[in-house]
């Protein structure tokens, strides 16, 4: 398989954490956003969208958009699994990997805070207050999500799941624009279990061959 992504991409980081949890190879193929890579013609021939992740399956598939992406590994390489053996366990995961993916992400990605600033002519430091406050704002949420939940060593019992994947690049991100993390304390503790996985220590971006300080 090959995997087009950016090493500070919250959406290529949720892949490569999957890819690791399942123990599977793949080629990195870095695409550089800031540099507009992502733009030109070679890639638009791999992405119609113009965004990253690309996973290309070993049969020549291309797919895109993170989640479709993990759940796709995890029908097709299902141990270990990202989603619970029943119904209602799987809507509970997809729900809290939602609440990141769909509620916070879309508000805080790169493009959006270009346009903030390029566009609207936003200030630097009120487009970090966008950031902090959006991101909290999720991460609460999420904080309340998981205080209705039986308490796990992860974000949903005692295994690492899609919510995880989701997770760690979120708070990855949040920590580059000094979020306040307070009054947090089962998400960042599920955080802090997952940190200390092999496999999220290897997908972190401080490990991937396209890293910038």
């Amino acid at each position: 398989m090959k995997l087009h992504n950016y090493f500070r991409s919250s959406a290529s980081f949720r892949v490569r954490i999957a890819l690791e949890l399942k123990g599977l190879s793949y080629e990195y193929l870095p695409v550089h956003l800031v540099k507009g890579e992502h733009k030109q013609s070679a890639y638009a021939a791999v992405s119609p969208s113009n965004l990253v992740p690309t996973l290309e399956t070993d049969q020549g598939e291309r797919l895109g958009q993170s989640m479709a992406i993990i759940e796709y590994l995890d029908e097709t390489h299902p141990q270990p699994p990202l989603l619970p053996a029943d119904a209602l366990g799987r809507a509970r995961v997809r729900a809290l990997s939602q609440l990141i993916a769909c509620e916070i992400h879309p508000l805080n990605n790169l493009r959006v805070l270009k346009y903030l600033v390029r566009e609207l002519k936003v200030e630097e430091e009120a487009k970090n207050t966008w950031y902090r406050h959006w991101v909290r704002e999720g991460l609460l949420a999420f904080e309340r999500e998981l205080a209705q939940l039986p308490r796990g060593s992860y974000c949903y019992g005692d295994t690492p799941t899609l919510a995880d994947c989701c997770l760690v690049p979120q708070i990855f991100n949040a920590k580059r624009f000094n979020t306040d993390f307070s009054g947090l304390e089962r998400t960042m503790a599920a955080f802090d279990t997952c940190m200390r996985h092999p496999a999220f220590q290897k997908a972190q971006p401080s490990s991937c061959p396209d890293n910038e300080p």
